[in-house]
């Protein structure tokens, strides 16, 4: 083979969206019980992620009904501190007999 047929860093285009598909993606899974309100749900998901109010509200109405939402997409450390920051978020003052905050899992993307 030839110095000219061999490829350099230089010669490999490596775009963003390349990196992205080559990092593994976790989906942050909200499970739902019934020790928090619609209010406190919608609050903690603007807050934690940024969600506007319509798609927290979306996502409320989804974990009521499936019993669970895919709240955010990510690379694994930022869902691992997502799903830190959902369960450390405190409890309901809503709801009297509400002990802590709700529970997450994460799933891989596939």
């Amino acid at each position: 083979m030839a110095n000219e047929d061999v490829l350099t860093k230089e010669d490999v285009e490596v775009t963003e969206e390349d990196v992205t598909r080559l990092i593994p993606r976790y989906h942050v899974v909200l499970l739902d019980d019934d020790d928090h309100t619609y209010d406190y749900v919608i609050e903690m998901l603007m807050d934690i992620f940024g969600h506007s109010m319509a798609t927290a509200y979306e996502m409320a109405c989804e974990v009521d009904a499936k019993k669970r939402v895919i709240v955010d997409t990510t690379h694994k450390e930022r869902a691992e501190h997502k799903k830190q920051q959902i369960e450390s978020y405190g409890a309901d003052w809503r709801m009297p007999n509400c002990k802590g905050s709700m529970s997450a899992t994460l799933e891989p993307a596939e």
